[in-house]
């Protein structure tokens, strides 16, 4: 039964005590936990701090799935971390975090938090702010088990394994909702998705990922509050959406984006394209994710590039349509100018970075060549190492074309097709051009405390 804030201020679900299911109770083994996540977790323990498996990967244990990573909570502060591990170094201003670096594995430890009050002292810095819409954009609060439980976003994630005696410490009935596939929220969801409004985005993944339905409470102050989301930076707005779209439920989460007003936030650009499912933008980009799931699924290879390049094709046309029409420019330059307008606009909401946003400018140009190639410009781009992108998207355009253009198109496909079995060799040149390139790439030189960075999160995944 939902839990209504009580004398004792609890906030809804939260429970007075929380249920401690014992390890004879739970499917949780320590074989199923990595080595490096038991090592910061003993290391934790021997030295006298409490050490918690905490959130997400509790969660997915426990239904059988496998955690992308393991998160430990602790009452140590992040400098008592960082003094215990060489291989740890702190990251995050909102919130501090001690992220211990074994190769180019990375164990997230975070300090449990407490309850914020935004105060005025400016000379504090362990004090919670929040900006004027009730985003919080500093929260160094420590606090207890119990506190930090409270703060946590659903009650699924309330969950803390604790290397100590190997229970799960259930704080807001996480564990029956589990098992009854609802998602609900811990305190008043208009308030927690006001403090981070990618708790909404995180609603819907955590739906449609763990097969749940959003409880009432949580659906209902979505799409009012839709908006907030043009306060988060676009940095973190496009980790987030790589989470959405590229972990294999693509046309799920896109379906309940749209639903919810979250996608048209997320890509302004495609708000007037994604009003009739019956037309080709439409299908076109609903194409996209499905076919981004099934090869998530066949373990093959995604890139985001080809992802933005399928997603930003229709606005790409519009704008070399006024551009040629203005300007009476040529389709190949309209399309350059159109790609950085386009791009430009884009990167306000989701900084999509260059290794990536190049890469689809790429795969656009192709088009255009592919159209017009003869003679020896066939082979030479077959040998383009962004080819097989270029030749994908192209069978997705076919696909999903309006009537006028479908013939065309296909015909485009066909010839490329036999063009791939007629020249097995300059196929088999752009797949090691392009495994080059992929193995090139510029990476950040490590010192004793190096290793993959990765943004702090609010919540646990």
């Amino acid at each position: 039964m939902k839990r209504q804030p009580d004398a004792q201020g609890l906030p809804a679900n939260i429970l007075a005590q929380p249920i401690v299911v014992t390890r004879d109770q739970h499917p949780i083994s320590r074989k199923s936990i990595p080595e490096h996540a038991l090592k910061v977790l003993y290391r934790l323990h021997n030295a006298g701090f409490e050490a918690y498996l905490v959130g997400g990967c509790v969660r997915d244990l426990l239904l059988g799935l496998e955690p992308k990573d393991f998160d430990v909570a602790t009452n140590a502060k992040p400098e008592q971390v960082r003094g215990l591990f060489r291989n740890c170094r702190l990251v995050g201003r909102r919130f501090r975090l001690a992220h211990v670096v074994f190769g180019r594995e990375i164990i997230e430890v975070a300090t449990f938090r407490g309850h914020h009050e935004v105060e005025t002292d400016e000379q504090s810095a362990k004090v919670a702010k929040a900006d004027d819409e009730g985003m919080l954009v500093r929260d160094n609060v420590y606090g207890t088990i119990e506190e930090d439980a409270q703060r946590r976003d659903f009650t699924v994630n309330a969950l803390y394994y604790n290397i100590a005696d190997f229970a799960i410490y259930d704080f807001a009935n996480g564990v029956k909702d589990l098992n009854a596939g609802v998602l609900r929220m811990i305190g008043d969801a208009d308030q927690r998705y006001r403090e981070d409004p990618v708790r909404m985005l995180r609603a819907i993944r955590f739906a449609t990922k763990l097969s749940m339905r959003m409880d009432s409470s949580v659906e209902a102050p979505i799409r009012q509050l839709a908006p907030l989301l043009q306060n988060i930076p676009a940095a973190r707005l496009f980790e987030e959406v790589l989470k959405l779209f590229a972990a294999g439920k693509g046309v799920a989460n896109f379906e309940m984006l749209s639903d919810y007003h979250l996608f048209q936030q997320l890509f302004p650009l495609l708000k007037n394209y994604i009003k009739e499912p019956d037309e080709a933008p439409y299908q076109m980009i609903r194409q996209t994710f499905a076919d981004t799931d099934e090869r998530i699924r066949n373990d093959q290879r995604i890139t985001p590039a080809y992802l933005f390049a399928a997603l930003l094709w229709w606005p790409l046309q519009a704008r070399m349509e006024i551009l040629m029409a203005e300007s009476g420019l040529p389709p190949v330059d309209a399309m350059n100018l159109a790609a950085a307008d386009v791009f430009g606009k884009q990167v306000q909401t989701i900084a999509v970075p260059k290794r990536f946003s190049i890469p689809a400018r790429e795969i656009w140009q192709l088009q255009q060549r592919m159209e017009r190639a003869r003679g020896k410009r066939i082979q030479s781009l077959l040998t383009h190492p962004r080819f097989r992108a270029a030749y994908d998207f192209l069978l997705l355009r076919a696909k999903t074309a309006t009537p006028a253009e479908q013939q065309h198109l296909q015909q485009q496909a066909d010839f490329w097709t036999q063009q791939q079995a007629k020249f097995p060799g300059a196929v088999a040149t752009a797949r090691d051009a392009r495994v080059a390139e992929e193995s090139a790439a510029p990476k950040k030189k490590r010192g004793r405390r190096g290793g993959r960075r990765r943004k702090p999160r609010t919540d646990s995944d």
